[in-house]
């Protein structure tokens, strides 16, 4: 079942990586340069929508038929994908795939947690978590061996046999328990457009603001209006349903309101190495594209590690302690980033994210795996969702914020002309004048700053939570 679950993640954690390294021949083949962005943020905004309605789907339904119709949904993505005729429309096959997406994602942990008792379920999530790390790794290289030896299309032909695969196992293998007939369910589909128009108009103009527009515009102010009058309506539509998508206990029981908080912050800070980082090693460091990849790969390859350990330390000191020791070594270690020396060597931003997986690695897990065992199975789909939730609006909150941050200071530091994208073409086009290596350096030592800033506010969320979470007992629902 571990494999069927691995396999599962696979296809969503691979997706991003693999695609990101063939864009040069897709904008080739189909045209649309000016939009190709929406490759990735259209289907980062299907996912992140989509979480808490999965969520609640599975534990209403069961986890199977989700987890199911979520991996179906995805290959139908896929093959759409390879079979686009324009950037139009890639962009929204790739929304389908996303739609797909938020299913894997939050179903698998939810099931991880299912299937596994407490003493074992590091063990899983840590490979779980093997699994984004290693396609971070290899999913670059993948996509550009594909592009430039066979087709750009084979990139979402891929998926298809090893999506297969996963379907295979997950239907054969995966037995949930019969509950009883009760009533029939009520599924609060209006809450679920409700969360879903609220959430896309937000992360649309958080992931375009600054970048198709000014920030301030009227389509960003016409956006986040939008999005607030929808927040509001959600609120309203959520209080009267009989079973919300987003129920008030998520945010009303102070473990998970708590946990919640954390991980948006946790999202937030992670923007610096996994966006910043890269162009950092390649603008400050002249690295090539493939060697600035290995810089932030070592935060991938020591995450895992610790997250398979972490159980030692929270079975002895708990697991809001275990998180509090995490990312408190996070925060020095984002500290300590911009102290090093101009231009500095390689190894030495390797170390830094070396260590920021080390100390991140006692910080998830132990918060995923806690939660998860306070609440009961009927309710454990909608509280895993939440916590992806958070993270996820964390992450694009955090790429607007410190996108305008890092502009910020080049445009300081350049005289009022230029952002961090047309100062990395600048310089990867041999423009490799001092000043302009500088300017980046400073900006992303500042982001690092603010970074830690929001390792900060997760420390802070965390001293609301309880010292000891309370863990239920680990039962199935009844039969």
């Amino acid at each position: 079942m571990v494999a069927a679950l691995m396999l599962g993640m696979a296809l969503a954690a691979l997706d991003g990586t693999v695609v990101s390294t063939a864009v040069p021949q897709i904008v080739g083949d189909l045209g649309g340069f000016s939009v190709f962005s929406w490759l990735f943020s259209g289907y980062l905004l299907a996912v992140t929508v989509t979480l808490p309605v999965y969520g609640k789907l599975s534990d209403t339904f069961g986890r199977k038929p989700v987890l199911i119709a979520g991996i179906v949904l995805f290959l139908a993505g896929s093959l759409l994908c390879a079979a686009a005729w324009s950037m139009a429309s890639l962009i929204a096959f790739r929304v389908v795939q996303g739609l797909g997406g938020g299913a894997l994602q939050g179903t698998i942990q939810t099931i991880a947690a299912d299937l596994y008792p407490l003493k074992e379920r590091p063990r899983i999530v840590a490979r779980l978590s093997t699994v984004w790390a290693v396609s971070s790794v290899a999913g670059p290289a993948v996509g550009g061996l594909l592009a430039a030896y066979a087709d750009w299309r084979w990139i979402f032909l891929i998926n298809l046999p090893v999506g297969g695969v996963a379907l295979w196992l997950i239907a054969r293998h995966l037995v949930e328990p019969v509950r009883e007939r009760g009533p029939r369910p009520q599924v609060d589909w209006q809450g679920a457009l409700a969360v879903f128009a609220t959430a896309t108009l937000l992360l649309t103009a958080l992931v375009q603001g600054g970048v198709a527009w000014p920030w301030i515009s009227a389509p960003s102010l016409g956006l986040l209006g939008a999005s607030a009058f929808c927040a509001a309506v959600t609120v309203l539509v959520e209080r009267r349903a009989a079973e919300p998508v987003i129920p008030g206990w998520v945010w009303r029981r102070r473990t998970i309101a708590s946990v919640n908080l954390a991980m948006g912050a946790l999202g937030l800070l992670m923007v610096a190495p996994t966006v910043f980082l890269p162009t950092y090693a390649q603008s400050v460091l002249g690295l090539g594209p493939i060697a600035a990849g290995f810089v932030l790969s070592a935060m991938t390859l020591s995450w895992p590690v610790t997250a398979a350990y972490a159980n030692r330390v929270y079975n002895r000191i708990g697991f809001r302690d275990t998180a509090l020791a995490g990312m408190g070594a996070a925060l020095l270690v984002l500290l300590a980033f911009p102290l090093l020396p101009y231009p500095g060597e390689p190894w030495q931003p390797a170390l830094i994210m070396l260590l920021l997986g080390a100390a991140l690695g006692f910080f998830q897990l132990p918060l995923l795996v806690g939660v998860q065992s306070t609440v009961p199975w009927a309710e454990r789909g909608t509280t895993t969702a939440s916590v992806l939730f958070s993270r996820q609006v964390g992450q694009s909150v955090g790429a607007a914020l410190f996108g305008a941050l890092a502009n910020a200071v080049l445009a300081a530091r350049l005289g009022g002309a230029g952002d961090l994208d047309s100062v990395s073409r600048a310089l990867a086009d041999g423009s490799s004048q001092d000043p302009l290596r500088r300017a980046v350096a400073a900006a992303v030592d500042l982001v690092f700053v603010g970074a830690a800033a929001a390792a900060a506010l997760a420390l802070l969320a965390l001293l609301f939570a309880p010292r000891r979470f309370t863990v239920l007992k680990e039962r199935q629902p009844d039969v």
